[in-house]
């Protein structure tokens, strides 16, 4: 679910700016006063600056701790490729409260304020709780991971909420930073795996190199990422990337969904292409649970 590092004024740069404006023959800049507000000119007061920081971070820490106070899980159905059968849904960030405006903006101020692991926490007691009162009909919920909720302690622990339904969970594995340089990446998705729970990595083809850290023999599903389902009964190049994949997968029993599915067209070259399950507006959109009938 990388952090926002926000710029600071140079100082030093300022003060050569001034330097270099000051009129030829002058003995000296003019000394720097306090405005009758009782703050330095504006590019000189850095505390006022660091305050107003501290002030913006506060209000974000505030917007998200409400965020989280109101969340609101939906639910987006996958379905076989094939018959259009339920197989699961995808479990999908909300919140009643708009305080910060959309999912997006949500997990970048958790990113910022180094809220991951509480916001990571929150959506996996939310889901295990719907995962827990629903039918074994409804099939498999996938869960969306950020790198940083892989190395969650609770992630693991066979007490917390989610282990308890783990049978019926696939972690979604999202890449939102880098998954170089995790060294022990592989021995955690063994750990989850060894809990009961599936591993599908997400977004495969999107401009992240995931198969160089994972390969089919590590995961149960492939989520082929929304550029390369878009319009893929246009484009030849799309085709044949997908049906690489799908030859790959299929030998290893893993599965490949294709997300993001919005025309019919581009359902039925998926469907030729060998993809086991499909996702998209064309199919249903993310509600409550569960709005679909049985």
């Amino acid at each position: 679910m990388g952090y926002v590092a926000s710029d600071r004024p140079d100082v030093a740069r300022a003060a050569a700016t001034a330097e270099g404006l000051r009129a030829p023959g002058a003995l000296a800049p003019a000394r720097i006063t306090p405005t009758e507000s009782g703050t330095f000119a504006v590019g000189t007061n850095t505390h006022g600056r660091f305050d107003a920081e501290a002030a913006a971070l506060r209000d974000l820490e505030d917007k998200l701790g409400r965020c989280l106070a109101a969340l609101t899980m939906h639910f987006q159905p996958i379905v076989q490729a094939s018959t259009r059968q339920r197989f699961g849904y995808e479990a999908l960030l909300r919140s009643t409260d708009r305080s910060l405006p959309h999912p997006g903006a949500i997990l970048d101020a958790a990113e910022r304020l180094e809220r991951i692991p509480a916001l990571g926490r929150a959506v996996r007691a939310d889901c295990a709780r719907v995962i827990a009162a629903a039918p074994v009909e409804r099939g498999v919920i996938f869960i969306n991971l950020h790198l940083l909720d892989l190395f969650d302690k609770q992630l693991t622990s066979p007490f917390a909420p989610l282990s308890k339904v783990a049978s019926r969970v696939v972690l979604e594995i999202t890449e939102r930073t880098s998954l170089e340089g995790q060294d022990d990446l592989r021995y955690r998705v063994a750990e989850l795996r060894e809990l009961g729970f599936r591993i599908a990595i997400d977004d495969l083809g999107g401009g992240h190199a995931r198969m160089g850290t994972f390969t089919p023999l590590d995961t149960d599903f492939v989520k082929l990422d929304m550029s390369l389902v878009r319009d893929v009964d246009k484009h030849p190049m799309k085709q044949r990337l997908i049906r690489s994949v799908t030859d790959l997968c299929r030998g290893q029993g893993t599965k490949v969904v294709g997300e993001g599915v919005e025309t019919e067209a581009e359902a039925r070259v998926l469907v030729d292409l060998g993809c086991d399950l499909l996702q998209g507006y064309l199919l249903a959109k993310p509600a409550l649970p569960f709005c679909d009938a049985l």
